[in-house]
């Protein structure tokens, strides 16, 4: 063959294979089939200084004309590698060509664009469509037309046709003597003001090349100021007037207005609002006996009790920090969440303090690294049982020290990506903006009654907990026991008459499930709120079909941004093809932004960053991670910014939507997730060499987020024994769900470990490197049920479920014992499942159940025939 014919070859070869689709947002509310025009001039001083840099680089004038098309693409797709179909000859086929915006000057951009340029032209004359052919590629198809060609011609006709999949042309003409961009645009992917809007950025490009070619293209924005104010002001939440009191003081007004209202209510124990108040105000003036001072964080280790709801009330009382830490925390985690606040008292209660307990112990065994300052050095951590407090009979009135709207309200530890949690620092106006937004948008009456759901550490439970005291409402705490069982949580939400509730999406898809198989009323209930992970159209249509008058508010937000930040309030559901995040509660600005903090185009891909009342104080003691994500909002002169990592974009209707994340956190119901803190517990444990965690959404029906850890060893390891010991380290829902030895991790070519080949493993294996010589076929009919309910649960295929499986060791979780309960119609109970978690016993307990019903029908007496 041909040298020549050769080198084409493989140059076609490389960038069709390589592919290189951009992708130009979708921004239409009404989608009409069509094509339309939009013309824009460059004004002839841009041209004149254009012309002279093009000959100043020796490059013809249409690779400066590339260039800025280069630059508009990136902008639009959020990539530096863009492709565009290239017109090399007037009236000739667009040929595809790929173009790297590397955040170098626009000189560079140019060159870089005459090189793409000359390199497409060197090869024009190859018959590339017989390649494609050969390469069993669909084309040629292009979603951009760049045609720099510059006819001379009279007028400009606007319209016509594009060729199939292409929504955009971009043409550059002389018309009376002016160089004109002429673009035509698809009108079912792009409306009028949105086309003129890309023609505006191809112009600003040019301007901004013409201007100063030195500058650095990548911190130069292509958005116009009417643009910039309607993204920095126009979508940012309404604005509120929030009292000038923080929100223990407005619950004093409500308990002295009424007394002798409920306030709370747990199991069969209630308090009205004055015992509440009381009950917090001793607590605080205990504290303050203590010599608690103004931002002092206080932990507290104590059920989800009213207790517990009094001792929060009474440190916002005493001006200090409240601190949660779950009982169940693994004594490690507990330590290191009180040295690293500097926590130096302790609110615990008889019958949750073992594993605490243990905590203290190893902090007063821990000397004090010669690295500190001495002004870092905390004292001794001191114990304060809240049954203590009271008996010191302090007065119950309301001690009334000054908070202010910026002072510490409460600390939040989050995972942590290097192994140690961080700890979330939010303000006093954060937190009572949130529960006010929380009010007016899941329409809280006078008088709600709002269930208390969601674990301590979960940011969700302080509305939850407070919200209703602002309105005159009670509080309804709900034990764990009873959430896990989704029947006797309904009866429970009934029974209280609560009017609102707020779970995350997998929750959500257990009571879906549990009301398609039993519908019942739900009187009461009129507003539902999913939170914490991404919510799927499918189950908001599945809701809607199972409780059509329920409205649904779904939220995001993270901790550090005060809780949830944005709500989207659904009545039916939604036309788009995903959910919407939707908009910025009130007081709450919100931004999609390029790594320069500077907003992208309206529908083009960017970080979503938070700024206004809602942004936290940074990472309790961790000024290194708090300057990571904590910046100053350079669009708003005195505000705070909160990077959050996630992805996003602005949708035509003014709503946010969610496209995922770039780094390593996740959040599993809920709960968001370091993946690399999981990595750092795996490689303590002895034996263990290097370790990944991936995450997969599993086979089973419903089975949601779940994570899978692979771990490399001399020999594997006791099964059982990795899980066991990350529970001693890590809270259970950080655990991962299956656990996979290997030899060796797969690596990428530049030597890090190759996660997309991990997680595509961890979706073929399911839990298979479980089953081993010892598998054991489900015997009776009644095993090979269970077998089967099983396996739609927890996404292992049937025939590697052994009837000697232990149910939480093959990856079962609280929530897939739900799941499972519901499958087999509550044939058995969750006590069942947690006593005989072995499948064979299970299948045992379920036989006994069915002797017993069918002996005692038998036994009843027949009905008389009337």
């Amino acid at each position: 063959m041909d040298m020549h014919v050769e080198a084409d070859r493989e140059f076609w070869r490389n960038v069709l294979v390589a592919g290189g689709f951009t992708a130009i947002p979708r921004w239409t509310l009404d989608p009409v089939p069509g094509v339309a025009g939009h013309e824009v001039p460059v004004p002839g001083q841009d041209v004149v200084a254009l012309r002279r840099l093009a000959d100043e680089l020796a490059v013809p004038f249409s690779s400066v004309l590339l260039a800025a098309h280069a630059k508009v693409l990136a902008a639009l797709s959020g990539e530096r590698e863009v492709a565009t179909g290239y017109v090399a000859v007037a009236g000739g086929r667009p040929l595809p060509c790929r173009l790297t915006t590397e955040p170098v000057s626009w000189r560079t951009l140019v060159l870089e664009a005459h090189r793409a340029e000359s390199q497409l032209l060197s090869h024009k004359d190859f018959p590339v469509d017989d390649l494609r052919r050969e390469l069993g590629l669909a084309g040629p198809s292009f979603e951009t037309v760049f045609d720099p060609t510059l006819d001379p011609i009279g007028t400009i006709a606007l319209g016509g046709d594009l060729a199939e999949d292409t929504v955009l042309s971009v043409r550059t003409v002389w018309h009376n003597g002016q160089l004109v961009l002429r673009l035509r645009y698809r009108t079912d992917v792009l409306d009028a003001g949105y086309a003129a809007r890309i023609a505006g950025y191809h112009r600003t490009a040019l301007a901004l090349i013409a201007a100063d070619p030195e500058a650095e293209h990548g911190r130069q924005s292509l958005l116009s100021g009417q643009e910039l104010h309607v993204q920095l002001t126009g979508l940012a939440g309404p604005r509120q007037q929030l009292p000038d009191l923080r929100v223990h003081e407005l619950f004093e007004q409500r308990a002295a207005a009424h007394p002798h209202a409920v306030a709370a209510v747990h199991g069969d124990r209630q308090w009205t609002y004055r015992e509440l108040n009381a009950r917090a105000n001793r607590l605080a003036r205990a504290l303050l006996a203590r010599g608690l001072h103004r931002e002092d964080v206080v932990a507290v280790v104590m059920q989800r009790t009213l207790d517990w709801m009094a001792a929060v009330l009474a440190i916002f009382k005493a001006g200090g920090v409240y601190l949660p830490l779950e009982p169940q925390f693994p004594a490690g985690r507990i330590a290191t969440a009180l040295s690293r606040a500097h926590c130096t008292l302790v609110l615990s209660e008889h019958g949750s303090t073992s594993t605490l307990q243990t905590a203290l112990d190893t902090l007063s065994r821990t000397p004090t690294p010669a690295t500190q300052t001495p002004a870092s050095q905390a004292p001794g951590i001191r114990l304060l049982r809240v049954e203590a407090a009271y008996a010191e009979n302090h007065p119950d009135g309301n001690p009334g020290v000054q908070v202010a709207p910026d002072q510490l309200a409460y600390v939040l530890f989050t995972s942590g990506s290097t192994g140690e949690p961080k700890g979330a620092m939010c303000e006093h106006a954060g937190m009572l903006n949130h529960i006010y937004a929380k009010i007016t948008d899941l329409g809280v009456g006078e008088g709600e009654v709002i269930p208390q759901t969601g674990p301590q550490c979960f940011d969700i439970s302080l509305w939850q907990l407070l919200a209703a005291l602002l309105v005159g409402g009670r509080t309804l705490l709900i034990e764990q026991d009873t959430i896990l069982d989704v029947e006797r949580l309904l009866d429970t939400l009934v029974a209280g008459r609560a009017g609102v509730l707020q779970v995350v999406p997998s929750y959500l898809d257990v009571i879906v499930s549990c009301l398609e198989q039993r519908p019942r009323a739900l009187p009461d209930l009129h507003t539902v709120s999913p939170t914490g992970d991404l919510l799927k159209k499918e189950l908001v249509e599945r809701w809607f079909a199972a409780q059509p008058g329920i409205t649904l508010v779904n939220t995001y937000g993270l901790t550090e941004t005060s809780d949830d930040a944005v709500h989207e309030v659904m009545h039916r559901v939604p036309d788009t093809d995903r959910i919407p995040l939707g908009r910025p509660i009130t007081n709450v600005h919100v931004y999609v932004v390029d790594e320069n903090l500077s907003p992208v185009p309206l529908g083009a891909p960017g970080v979503i960053v938070f700024s206004g009342i809602c942004v936290g104080r940074g990472y309790i003691n961790d000024p290194e991670r708090t300057r990571g994500v904590f910046l100053a909002d350079p669009h708003r002169e005195g505000q705070r910014l909160c990077r959050t990592g996630d992805y996003g974009r602005w949708r035509p209707d003014g709503t946010l939507e969610f496209l995922g994340r770039r780094d390593n956190q996740i959040k599993i119901r809920g709960f968001r997730i370091e993946i690399g803190e999981i990595e750092n517990a795996l490689v303590r444990i002895p034996g263990i060499h290097d370790a990944a965690v991936v995450v997969t959404d599993g086979t089973g029906a419903g089975l949601g987020t779940r994570l899978v850890a692979f771990y490399t060893s001399q020999h594997p390891l006791p099964a059982g024994l990795v899980a066991d010991q990350l529970s001693e380290a890590l809270p259970g829902y950080m655990v991962p769900s299956a656990v996979h030895w290997r030899d060796g991790l797969p690596l990428t070519t530049n030597g890090k470990i190759d996660r997309t080949t991990l997680t595509a493993l961890a979706g073929q294996l399911d839990g298979s490197d479980v089953v081993d010589e010892d598998y054991q076929a489900p015997r009776t009919p009644t095993e090979q049920r269970m077998a089967t309910a099983w396996a739609t649960v927890l996404g292992i295929p049937p025939d590697q479920i052994s009837r000697r499986d232990h149910f939480f060791d093959r990856g079962g979780t609280s929530l897939s014992a739900v799941r499972l309960v519901i499958t087999l119609d509550r044939a058995v109970t969750l006590t069942d499942l947690t006593r005989h978690p072995i499948l064979a016993d299970l299948a045992t307990i379920l036989d006994e159940t069915a002797t017993a019903t069918t002996a005692g029908s038998l036994a009843s007496p027949r009905p008389a025939l009337s």
